[in-house]
């Protein structure tokens, strides 16, 4: 079932939240689709202030190469039995892929926190982000889905 944007912007966070932010990530592979779990959060684009679905990537990761082939994605948030996919195109912001305008340790550390980190040392963090060649990704949603109402599961 097709959603508005501000309910499953809604969804996100609520699935997110219950779920630790663990989303699986969807991305269009050499051969078929690629699959994998991320932790992203919701938070404004750093620079045009709309509502964004972003995760953190290591760098030279095949989720990685797959996105600068084709700059689409699905993330699927659940809690329970119920999910909300958002679908929509990506940028990327990282050392191997400049984004004018953003401060990368900054976005990097607001999406951390958006997807529910905690770090005692910030400065840490920066070095860790900086040696494993972190790419800020920023899906903005265009379309958003989930099980119909009255679908719920129930355990017996």
């Amino acid at each position: 079932m097709s959603l508005p944007t501000g309910e499953g912007l809604r969804l996100v966070r609520a699935y997110g939240a219950a779920e630790h932010w663990l989303a699986v990530l969807v991305t269009s592979g050499r051969d078929a689709p690629s699959v994998s779990l991320v932790n992203a959060g919701v938070l404004p684009h750093p620079v045009t202030g709309d509502p964004t679905v972003a995760f953190v990537a290591r760098g030279a990761t095949a989720k990685l190469a797959n996105l600068r082939k084709g700059p689409r994605a699905t993330l699927v948030f659940r809690s329970g039995w119920e999910w909300v996919a958002v679908r929509g195109p990506v940028e990327l912001a990282g050392p191997d892929d400049p984004l004018a305008g953003v401060d990368l340790r900054e976005l990097l550390r607001d999406i951390y926190v958006a997807a529910g980190g905690e770090h005692p040392d910030l400065d840490e963090y920066d070095r860790a982000m900086a040696a494993e060649r972190r790419t800020a990704v920023l899906l903005r949603p265009a379309r958003f889905t989930s099980n119909p109402p009255g679908t719920e599961h129930e355990e017996n």
